[in-house]
Order: C-alpha cells, then sequence, then structure tokens
C-alpha cells in the first residue's frame, strides 16, 4: 500500500474489491509490556517507543499502525503542567489560564520542545525501519481539545457558549501550534495523521463545526498537500456531528464503540463513500475483559453489519489498554483478516 497514491478510503475500496478488510487497531500501549517498558520510559524515550512499536508491528501485522496515544504532548510543549505516571499515560491537570497569558505562549517554539521531537523521531524510525506496506500514522491533538488542555475542560466548554470570539482567537493558536507539529511529523515520513478531538464532543454542532472542523479543515488542507492522509477521531457519541466530521475534507473518520451510541452502520449511510469509516471494537470491555470468543464475535458481528459498505476499516473505538490480553489482539487480526 502507498498512502502517497491512494487515499484511505481508496485503500478500502481495493480491500474491498478483493474480498478483504483493511485491519487496524488502534493500539501503542500494549507494545510497552512487550518490550518490559513502563509508559512513562517509552513517551520520553523515542528508541523505547519505537521498540514498542515495533513489536507490535511484528507480531500482529496491522495494515496501518500508530505510536502511543497521547494527548499531552502539545500542552506540555507550552509549557503546562503535565503529570508523567509510571504506568499510565501523560495528563494535563486543570490550571488558570487567562487570555494574558496567550502572548507568552505565543513565544514558544514548540519544534525545540524535547518530547515533541521524541515522538518525530518515532515516527521517523517507524518510517524507516517498519515494512513498506505498512501505513505509518501519527497523532495530534485537536485544536479544541488543545484549547481545553490549556484552559480546563470546562472553561472551554463554558467559553464556547458565553465567549465565543475568546475561543475563536484561542482555537486559531492552538490550530497553529498543531499545525507546527504536523509538519514535522509529516517531515519525518507519517502517512496518515489522526486529528485526536475527544473534548469537542460535547459541543453542539454549531460549536463543534465552529471549534473544531474549521480548523480541522486547514490541518487536513495541510496533509492533502502533502500528499498525506488525515483521520479526524472524535471520542463518545458521535452522532450529532458525523457529517460534520466528514465534510471537514478528512479522508476518514474514526468513531468510538457502539455502548457510546455509535450507529456505525447509520454513520456509514450519512457520509460520503469518498470518507472512510473506522471503528469501532470497545477497548475497554471487548478487547480488555472479554473472552477470544467474545472478541470474535464482535469482529464478525461488525464485519457483517458493516458488509454493503466498501469504505469501512476495522479498528478499535480508540487506543486498546497497555494490559489488553494478547490473545485477544490476535483474534481480532484473525477475525478481521478471515472475514470475506
Amino acid at each position: 500500500m502507498n498512502a502517497k497514491d491512494y487515499s484511505i478510503a481508496s485503500l478500502a475500496h481495493h480491500a474491498f474489491a478483493r474480498g478483504k478488510r483493511l485491519v487496524a487497531p488502534l493500539m501503542g500501549f500494549p507494545g510497552i509490556g512487550m518490550i518490559g517498558t513502563n509508559i512513562k520510559v517509552a513517551q520520553q524515550n523515542h528508541w523505547m517507543h519505537f521498540r514498542a512499536v515495533r513489536a507490535l508491528a511484528e507480531r500482529y501485522k496491522p495494515d496501518l499502525i500508530f505510536p502511543l496515544m497521547d494527548l499531552s504532548v502539545e500542552a506540555n510543549a507550552l509549557g503546562r503542567y503535565t503529570i508523567f505516571p509510571r504506568d499510565d499515560s501523560a495528563t494535563v491537570p486543570k490550571q488558570p489560564f487567562s487570555d494574558g497569558e496567550l502572548d507568552a505562549l505565543r513565544g514558544i517554539d514548540i519544534v525545540s520542545d524535547s518530547r515533541v521531537m521524541s515522538y518525530v523521531e518515532t515516527v521517523r524510525r517507524m518510517r524507516s525501519q517498519l515494512p513498506r506496506e505498512m501505513l505509518v500514522g501519527a497523532y495530534v491533538a485537536g485544536p479544541y481539545s488543545l484549547a481545553g488542555l490549556i484552559m480546563g475542560a470546562d472553561d472551554a466548554a463554558m467559553a464556547s457558549l458565553g465567549a465565543p470570539d475568546e475561543m475563536d482567537v484561542l482555537c486559531d493558536f492552538t490550530r497553529e501550534t498543531i499545525t507546527t507539529y504536523a509538519r514535522q511529523l509529516i517531515g519525518a515520513g507519517a502517512q496518515v495523521l489522526c486529528v485526536l478531538e475527544p473534548s469537542a464532543v460535547m459541543l453542539g454542532p454549531e460549536q463543534f463545526e465552529r471549534f473544531s472542523a474549521v480548523h480541522v479543515q486547514k490541518i487536513a488542507g495541510l496533509c492533502r498537500g502533502a500528499c498525506v492522509n488525515s483521520i479526524y477521531h472524535t471520542c463518545g457519541n458521535t452522532m450529532h456531528v458525523v457529517e460534520i466530521m466528514a465534510a471537514a475534507g478528512v479522508d476518514g473518520i474514526s468513531l468510538d464503540a457502539a455502548h457510546t451510541g455509535v450507529d456505525l452502520p447509520a454513520v456509514a449511510q450519512r457520509v460520503s463513500k469518498d470518507v472512510a469509516v473506522i471503528g469501532n471494537i470497545c477497548p475497554a470491555t471487548t478487547m480488555l475483559t472479554g473472552s477470544r470468543d467474545e472478541v470474535r464475535r464482535s469482529v464478525e458481528d461488525l464485519l457483517e453489519a458493516m458488509r454493503p459498505y466498501p469504505n469501512f476499516i476495522l479498528s478499535t473505538g480508540c487506543d486498546l489498554p497497555a494490559e489488553t490480553p494478547p490473545e485477544n489482539i490476535e483474534e481480532f487480526m484473525d477475525a478481521g483478516r478471515c472475514h470475506a
């Protein structure tokens, strides 16, 4: 496969024409245990990070693979207080923020940040050392979600209604910051850029479009100009905004599990077949605590429900927990590969 020649939706169509599906679980954290390290080390050491991803690539051979999902990278680079647990993903707790701080944030060059460049170097290693047929992905935070990390998710939600002009200014800044990071990832060889916008699910359609989608559209334009695919990922029940997501110029939309309210076949009916629909086996129940039989049944049921839609890519609703049993990932991959 070559992402420079085809969109991921086109690749999904080509696989479908051969009686196959692209299989690409969102996974990074399960690789941590495979190499005997911890999440904190991998999120700060690009060699260990790459080794974890390579272990997953060699064992499971997905069609598309990403590094660790980490929403804190850009916020941490902007100087926001970040907590680094040993065995959990980094988090950015709420801190006081005022509009007057924005000028100081504008003066920070995130390309000089060690964690930003560690993720860039991880992607560089992935592109140069993983099998050429495996697409290499990278994550960036979504503009609204980064704004929420800077000012606090609750304050961002209130500002989207009570102070929309101020939110416009902040989201313009976060998009510019994300774009700077995205250029580095693309330069390192990322073939697919996934924009993580979990906080935006709490917005109504009008606010979602204003504070997220219009900015994601510009990031997608950057990707398109560089012959790189773009994916819009949002957690939770996104049924009220899926058309907005699909109309943002992205090549695919990645959606959460059915228990959140996402009806993937209904989504596929509502969006263009030129946009890949990606999802949505539950990572926290089916994959983490389910039996192998339960994983296989869930995958087969989803594949059957999505049979009419050639733009479907089998994935998980979000990143797999580190403790996900390897045999469940194997069952996921096998069931996805065998279904025709």
